[in-house]
């Protein structure tokens, strides 16, 4: 039997889901929250802005946010192969390019802070 690289896909995607699933609601709250101008105190920028400065803050967001683009690609992916489109070689190819950069270009911009 051969090698799978397929627990090096499912293993992102699980935890990308997992997360998304926890954390997306609260986010939405809280942008809805702050559009209706009911920002809790302790999320004005000046505290977001220290948290994100912190190492430790760099490394949540980070983590956030790529494992949400991958378990987001693995899941467009699986889209795609449900709608007929059989060239899922080419699509994988895609999506993974796709998250592999945001998650690059999520690094340089966490780096920039």
């Amino acid at each position: 039997m051969g090698k799978s690289n397929k627990p090096i896909i499912w293993g992102p995607f699980a935890a990308g889901g997992t997360v998304t699933a926890l954390l997306t609601p609260a986010l939405i709250l809280l942008t809805l929250l702050a559009a209706l101008g009911y920002l809790p105190q302790g999320l004005g920028y000046e505290r977001l802005h220290g948290f994100v400065s912190h190492g430790a803050g760099k490394a949540i967001v980070f983590a956030v946010i790529v494992l949400s683009l991958w378990s987001a690609a693995h899941r467009i992916r699986i889209t795609f192969f449900d709608f007929g489109v059989r060239c899922d070689n080419l699509v994988a190819w895609i999506m993974y390019l796709a998250a592999a950069a945001g998650t690059a270009a999520t690094a340089i911009f966490l780096f920039g802070i």
